[in-house]
């Protein structure tokens, strides 16, 4: 995280110290850097120029679940990004950043009657359509509206992508996709209804992929089907490979995002010569994480330290309701002191507030650290505030965006009354 630093013994975001963040905003504070963003996503970008790519042929499109602040949607689409979504409500959230809904693909098991019919209002670039059941629904309600729906089905190609269960995506027990031995039946049964117009092909495997040996198994399984489609006169205009390419959270060694894309557009380009005399087809992309993740930290204080016989405990202001993935999955975050101390360090657990045993962030860490110290919980840019809650009445924490020496408040922290301001009373 070179954008996350040390200058004088304190930890800085970019040109700023995050103990004068804290003095400002208080904590828990997520804490965003401005140049790791626009670097993440330039990886995409410069992979797909320098592998002679336009946005006609390669098309990004963040996915907004890794993090939805509307600051962070708005400067992507500045650069250009696609949006790859999962709700109705991350649609409006795209269109209230400024991005372009013409440049947004729908994906999710479960979109509603209502998702459905706002997203064919905006005119939206595609739905991956996940189960037959789905393409029934959408083909009605787009002939309600006069419109035709473009789709591309999402093929699960029943890859391993060797990550945690909960994050693995690809496989015939997961729930999302259509199974890859029934795909062939469902894009039959999509080009004979009136409403849908087939467009593309889609997968998306799991993330924090650190190889990317099974996204290009994967783009091979997509490629025989795409052949096969091709033969019965179903030809598709682009091949959504998904996302899923990791970051370092510890000791990980992810592929560099310029590697995968250049051997992934290799393998295309090959294909494409071979089976279809060079035709183009428009390749897409839905990272998130590796755009996200290590550009954000989440900064919290230590209100007390508890050492016992068994176990020390740092606890902190922050907690599960802050930051689920540690209490979710068991995923390991670094933590770091903001203000380096010289003093013997001891091992602890650090722990948040909330009346849970399974409220922890960080177990068995070093620390040279005291009561009121700040720490940092690195890492902390992809599935943290938006996957937020307010257990036990916690307001969310503020969200800041660092530009070089300039930090701008783009989240307020919530206050106890914004949490029951939609509630009533019984008469």
């Amino acid at each position: 995280m070179s954008h996350f630093h040390y200058k004088n013994g304190v930890l800085h975001a970019e040109n700023t110290s995050l103990t004068d963040i804290a003095q400002q905003f208080g904590s828990p504070t997520y804490v965003y850097s401005k140049a790791a963003l626009v670097e993440n996503f330039s990886a995409y970008a410069n992979a797909c120029k320098e592998n002679r790519r336009d946005e006609t042929t390669a098309l990004v499109c963040y996915s907004v679940k890794s993090n939805s602040n509307l600051a962070v949607l708005n400067l992507l689409s500045r650069m250009g990004s696609g949006f790859d979504i999962v709700s109705g409500g991350e649609l409006l959230r795209v269109i209230a950043a400024g991005g372009d809904p013409r440049k947004v693909i729908f994906s999710g098991v479960g979109k509603t009657h209502e998702e459905m019919r706002l997203a064919l209002s905006h005119d939206i670039l595609c739905f991956n359509v996940e189960s037959t059941a789905e393409l029934d629904r959408l083909n009605e309600v787009a002939g309600d509206m006069g419109k035709q729906a473009p789709i591309s089905l999402r093929v699960n190609p029943n890859v391993d992508p060797k990550t945690h269960p909960y994050i693995s995506t690809g496989l015939k027990e997961n729930k999302f996709g259509i199974d890859y031995d029934e795909a062939l039946t469902a894009y039959r049964e999509a080009a004979t209804l009136p409403n849908i117009r087939v467009v593309g092909i889609d997968c998306h495997i799991g993330s924090q992929l650190l190889d990317d040996a099974p996204l290009l198994e994967a783009l091979d399984r997509l490629i025989e089907l795409v052949d096969r489609l091709a033969q019965e006169g179903i030809r598709l205009h682009h091949l959504d490979i998904g996302g899923g390419i990791g970051i370092t959270y510890d000791k990980d060694k992810p592929v560099a995002v310029a590697d995968y894309l250049t051997r992934l557009f290799a393998k295309i380009d090959k294909w494409r010569l071979m089976s279809h005399k060079g035709a183009p087809i428009q390749v897409m992309f839905e990272p998130g994480r590796s755009i996200v993740g290590n550009a954000g930290v989440l900064l919290t204080e230590v209100e007390y330290l508890k050492h016992g016989a068994v176990k020390n405990f740092a606890i902190v202001n922050a907690a599960m309701n802050d930051l689920m993935r540690p209490a979710m999955y068991e995923a390991w975050h670094g933590v770091q002191p903001v203000v380096q101390c010289a003093t013997p360090s001891k091992i602890y657990d650090v722990v948040g507030p909330v009346c849970e045993s399974g409220d922890w962030l960080a177990r068995e860490r070093a620390l040279a650290i005291q009561q009121g110290d700040l720490l940092a919980i690195m890492s902390a840019g992809a599935y943290g505030m938006t996957m937020s809650s307010n257990y036990n009445t916690r307001s969310r924490a503020a969200e800041v965006m660092v530009d070089g020496d300039k930090v701008h408040l783009i989240r307020k922290r919530e206050t106890a009354s914004d949490l029951f301001a939609l509630e009533s009373l019984l008469p």
